[in-house]
């Protein structure tokens, strides 16, 4: 008999907790103590491809610390906003609010005016290097236990040889297999995972 799907296990938030900081450790508790105005810099910048989870750690901060100014995908930003936060960061430097910042690219060649681009680099900047297959199998298995499933370390495998290697991509994979086995009311096991993978390309 199947089960109506309750949706009993929602994502985690973003939050710093949850963030897989593979080899990004080191900007992750810089992010922290800036937060946490343990942080004798005040501006920190955060650059790397789509998918590092820039905005991740953005939101993450925020919750942490409301005074925080945020800059999310600078290299978007129109010449009323750069100018804001050029000013932001100026303010900083005397000792107001801190500025946590992020974009697609290292400061120096963002399409930003240029006394922008200088400020940027004067505080911490940080690359968001990938994670490696070992670190999304790890967040794989770790999000799949906060939500009471256990995934094999076949599964695993299974879904990063199948599937986009992206964080959200995985974790809405996660989502549509917990509703899938509380349906069933089975295990999370390579037929199941195959069964609803097959459902989802059908559909």
């Amino acid at each position: 008999m199947r089960q109506l799907p309750l949706d009993i296990s929602p994502a985690a938030e973003p939050g710093l907790d949850n963030y897989v900081a593979g080899a990004n450790a080191e900007a992750v508790e810089r992010v922290r103590a800036l937060a946490a105005g343990r942080l004798r810099e005040a501006i920190v910048y955060l650059w790397g491809e789509p998918g590092s989870g820039r905005t991740h750690l953005l939101r993450g901060a925020a919750e942490l610390n409301r005074a925080l100014v945020i800059a999310d995908d600078v290299e978007t930003l129109d010449a009323q906003a750069q100018q804001a936060l050029f000013n932001a960061i100026n303010a900083a430097r005397e000792g107001n609010a801190p500025v946590l910042a992020a974009g697609n690219a290292p400061p120096a060649a963002l399409s930003l005016r240029e006394d922008l681009r200088t400020r940027l680099g004067w505080g911490l900047v940080y690359q968001l290097k990938p994670l490696t297959d070992a670190d999304k199998a790890t967040h794989l298995q770790n999000e799949a236990a906060r939500r009471g499933l256990r995934l094999s370390d076949e599964v695993v495998r299974y879904l990063l040889n199948r599937l986009p290697r992206d964080l959200a991509s995985l974790n809405a994979v996660l989502d549509m297999l917990d509703r899938e086995a509380l349906a069933a009311q089975r295990q999370v096991t390579l037929p199941l995972v195959r069964d609803a993978l097959s459902k989802k390309n059908d559909g």
